[in-house]
């Protein structure tokens, strides 16, 4: 019943984790914003709680997401998942090293889990088993790529009809976010979101 419910889960989850275009990345050049001023912000102690916060905020509202399903929410809120972080950590790192963009991971030596499956690209679900989470109905993905804080990156996923959909679904129980920087990179800035329930 499980692997019913999981290949099920997937699908959907899949098809509503992917990007249309609205979240697309954005370069820090068009700044005065340093990335050593954004850096200190984003990699303070603080950020788990802060982006935990949002997320929550977010998903106390009524909100349509302009997915076609209406006005959704308020919905419970999210709890902090370890599990989830790391495989977030992962995806976000894979993305900044490799300088890459895309649910699936690059296939390089930064590519951890797709390294220790012995497969030539992970996808999220694989990288969410990977780094221990284990018993669950549905998972999920968001990633952003350029985003300089917290409030332009949950302005990105909120505007975008499919990872909305994803911050407000109430079948997601927790969650686990990251942001890595690199310096030099085509986005400089990437962030993963990873859901669980």
């Amino acid at each position: 019943m499980l692997k019913e419910v999981l290949s099920m889960g997937l699908v959907a989850v899949f098809l509503v984790g992917c990007g249309d275009g609205s979240t697309s990345p954005t370069s820090l050049n068009d700044s005065d914003v340093q990335l050593d001023e954004i850096s200190e912000n984003l990699l303070k102690p603080e950020f788990q709680s802060e982006i935990l916060e949002a997320i929550n905020k977010a998903r106390s509202e009524r909100r349509d997401c302009q997915d076609g399903k209406g006005v959704v929410g308020p919905s419970e809120p999210l709890i902090w998942n370890s599990e989830l972080y790391l495989s977030a950590y992962e995806h976000s790192n894979d993305l900044a090293k490799s300088n890459t963009f895309s649910h699936y991971g690059s296939g390089t030596d930064s590519d951890i889990t797709a390294k220790e499956l012995g497969i030539e690209k992970s996808f999220f679900y694989q990288r969410i088993e990977n780094n221990g989470y284990g018993e669950y109905k549905i998972l999920g993905e968001n990633i952003a790529g350029g985003q300089k804080s917290i409030d332009e990156v949950m302005e990105a996923w909120l505007n975008s009809p499919k990872h909305c959909a994803n911050i407000m679904n109430g079948d997601y129980k927790e969650i686990g976010v990251a942001v890595v920087i690199e310096e030099g990179s085509e986005y400089e800035i990437y962030w993963t979101q990873n859901f669980g329930g």
